[in-house]
């Protein structure tokens, strides 16, 4: 968790509030500035009841010796989620779009791309590999990610999405 100080422990003073305020103050704004519809406005605000922080809770690595734990964030009732979750399926199809020919999603697919790879680009001496990322959602900066998508609505000539 200090690895990437995205987390920080809470004293006495609740974030929520402020948390809950800021945000749907940018939605007002974004609904003003027209960058969004009445209706997105309403879908995405805000209700001080259906929300809370997120949480963190630990479980045992059962496939690992000794007695590790894997930190777990659960933030699905955070102020944030209903935006994550529109914007995610915003720009779901479009990723998958690009991404499809280098995403493997199950075993089996990947016995399949294997095979097919195998006959062009794996040689003798191809080395693969797995790679295990921890904290990735945390270790992304804003900025980066931002300008990740700005590279992949320009990768697919797009100006706008979801009207």
């Amino acid at each position: 968790m200090d690895n990437t100080k995205a987390y920080q422990c809470l004293s006495v003073i609740d974030p929520l509030p402020e948390l809950i305020q800021r945000t749907n103050k940018y939605l007002l704004d974004l609904r003003l500035a027209k960058w969004i519809t009445q209706k997105q406005y309403e879908q995405l605000s805000i209700k001080p009841n259906e929300v809370e922080l997120a949480h963190l809770y630990y479980l045992p690595k059962a496939h690992k010796p000794g007695t590790r734990l894997r930190s777990i964030i659960s933030g699905l009732r955070h102020p944030t989620v209903k935006i994550s979750k529109y914007l995610d399926n915003l720009l779901r199809s479009l990723f998958d779009q690009m991404a499809s020919n280098t995403t493997v999603t199950s075993g089996f697919e990947l016995t399949k791309k294997l095979q097919e790879w195998s006959t062009v680009n794996i040689r003798q001496d191809t080395t693969i590999c797995t790679i295990d990322i921890t904290n990735l959602y945390t270790m992304i900066p804003q900025i980066e990610g931002v300008l990740s998508l700005r590279k992949m609505l320009d990768l697919l000539k797009l100006k706008q999405v979801g009207k």
